[in-house]
């Protein structure tokens, strides 16, 4: 980028298209897991190198040994030409390989400056000069096109805020090999627009992108050529002119999955959830509601989607109903019964769950299992006093598993072993486990692969079969022609629209405010308040 880019930057672009980094016959095992079976992958200089693959066919693994984060288990890295191992993530840093995470690795309670900089700060004669790392940071956020002071915490910026830091952090060390895993999960359309102009920039200078993505569609319009992984062992490679859709998803998961279509055959039941007259206001105090006077009816059995841009309150007032949030105004009745007074927990037992968009800061406990994980919201089912049933939450857990479908070793397994996909498995089975009548999941698509997206909304479609009622908000509108039987179009705090399964989704955006291209219909960018 122009603001970091130095005189060696600017000379990178010879001999584009050469393969600069290779990995050789790369594996890697976790006991008697093989995440990778001996993969050859190439990284070519000036160019977007796209790698698919379902969660845990190994991708962020491949990706963590080329970073050095992590080693391998046998096979070498060859980088220029010369065979080369990585000690560390900052071995790689200074050799020219940096990563941008899937799961962000912010210090929260960091401002943004520091985070920028943290561990390789700007040294003047008195200490470090937090001036010049304060204004490197600004260049950063005005070439990333964002409106973040850097003395922001960290903590108080929303999530695609914080991905777009990390995002900064990785660009202002002038890397030859940039790898994004899953950069774009939390970003809005413009944020996403933005960031492909930063990748083209980048790769016009000599600048080589790995670049992993759930969004398919997305991923087209910036790679060069494309590599398929499938539990361990890369199944595809071709050059973009001979890949579409199709090829992807028949490489990656053998057919062509869609993500099923609204539950038939049923009649829905009474109204299970009612919002009356819900008002948020905004968190930091200007005096607006991000939700506004907002009524809603979801009847048991009924699949809701809440569409809407950054900005539409979606997120608000998911968490509103779920009791993270405190309305100014209006109530939450659920089966008649004003829940609006309960607390999180007593909601639970009420039948109300909710399954977060940020899953590593509220859906998970990283220190525990897999199976603890799982089972923590019920733990009270087989709780009796200071004793815990072990054979009653083992085969909750068991149970859990194999209902989601979380590709684990096992209940005992480290939630952190597990793909990301995968730990979104379990926070919709730690959900599912209470037994809910009323479940609300934000965004819960997010980070997961085509197959496991569908796995998810089968799963779904066929709980609201059994009587329960889902409200599931997204910001990807291919997701609302899915299994919802009702599409509420969310904008500026207020629905703009409803619409039947029949809708198109030209239709959807247009209620948003939002046009083909991504943009509002005033031809500005869509608002980026909060998510």
């Amino acid at each position: 980028m122009s603001a970091v880019a130095d005189s060696t930057a600017r000379t990178m672009s010879e001999g584009h298209g050469t393969v600069v980094m290779e990995a050789r016959n790369i594996a890697k095992s976790y006991g008697s897991i093989h995440a990778l079976k001996g993969v050859n992958f190439e990284i070519r200089r000036g160019q977007v190198t796209t790698l698919f693959g379902e969660n845990g066919a190994g991708k962020s693994t491949l990706m963590k040994i080329l970073s050095g984060v992590v080693q391998p288990t046998s096979g070498e890295i060859v980088l220029d030409g010369q065979p080369v191992s990585f000690a560390s993530s900052s071995h790689a840093r200074d050799s020219g390989v940096s990563i941008i995470h899937q799961e962000l690795s912010l210090a929260l309670n960091m401002n943004v400056r520091d985070n920028i900089f943290m561990g390789r700060e700007i040294m003047g004669p008195t200490g470090v000069n937090y001036a010049e790392e304060e204004r490197q940071t600004r260049l950063l956020m005005e070439e990333l096109e964002e409106d973040i002071d850097p003395l922001t915490p960290v903590e108080a910026l929303r999530l695609g805020q914080q991905q777009i830091v990390e995002i900064a952090r990785a660009l202002s060390v002038n890397s030859r090999i940039l790898i994004m895993d899953e950069p774009t999960s939390a970003l809005s359309a413009s944020e996403v627009e933005v960031l492909f102009k930063v990748i083209r920039d980048l790769t016009a200078r000599g600048v080589s992108i790995v670049y992993i993505s759930h969004h398919l569609e997305e991923a087209l319009q910036i790679t060069h050529h494309a590599v398929v992984l499938r539990d361990g062992t890369m199944t595809a490679y071709a050059p973009r002119a001979d890949i579409d859709l199709e090829w992807i998803v028949r490489n990656m998961v053998g057919e062509n999955f869609d993500l099923g279509a609204p539950p038939t055959g049923y009649a829905f039941g009474p109204v299970a959830l009612s919002i009356e007259n819900l008002s948020v206001p905004d968190a930091s105090g200007a005096g607006y509601s991000v939700v506004d006077t907002l009524s809603l009816d979801v009847r048991a059995g009924e699949v809701v989607c809440i569409y809407g841009l950054m900005g539409a309150g979606r997120t608000e007032l998911l968490e509103c109903v779920a009791g993270r949030l405190q309305p100014s105004s209006g109530r939450v009745m659920l089966h008649g019964q004003d829940v609006s007074s309960l607390s999180i927990a007593q909601r639970i037992d009420n039948g109300l769950v909710l399954v977060p968009e940020d899953r590593q800061r509220d859906g998970l406990v990283q220190t525990m299992t897999v199976g603890s994980n799982l089972s923590l919201a019920s733990i009270g089912a087989f709780t009796r006093g200071i004793f815990t049933s072990r054979r009653s939450e083992a085969g909750l857990v068991t149970d859990a598993i194999a209902k989601v479908h979380i590709k684990t070793a096992g209940g005992a397994a480290p939630i952190g072993s597990l793909s990301g996909g995968n730990q979104q498995k379990v926070v919709i089975g730690k959900m599912l486990a209470t037994n809910p009548e009323v479940m609300l999941l934000d965004e819960p698509s997010r980070g997961i692969d085509i197959g496991a997206k569908s796995e998810v909304f089968k799963l779904l479609a066929e709980r609201a079969r059994q009587g329960l009622a889902v409200i599931y908000s997204t910001s990807e509108v291919g997701e609302c022609l899915s299994i919802a039987h009702r599409i509420v179009v969310m904008r500026r705090g207020r629905i703009s629209a409803e619409f039947g399964s029949d809708v198109t989704k030209e239709s959807i955006m247009a209620a948003s405010g939002e046009k083909a291209g991504g943009h509002g219909s005033d031809g500005h960018a869509p608002e980026t308040r909060t998510h």
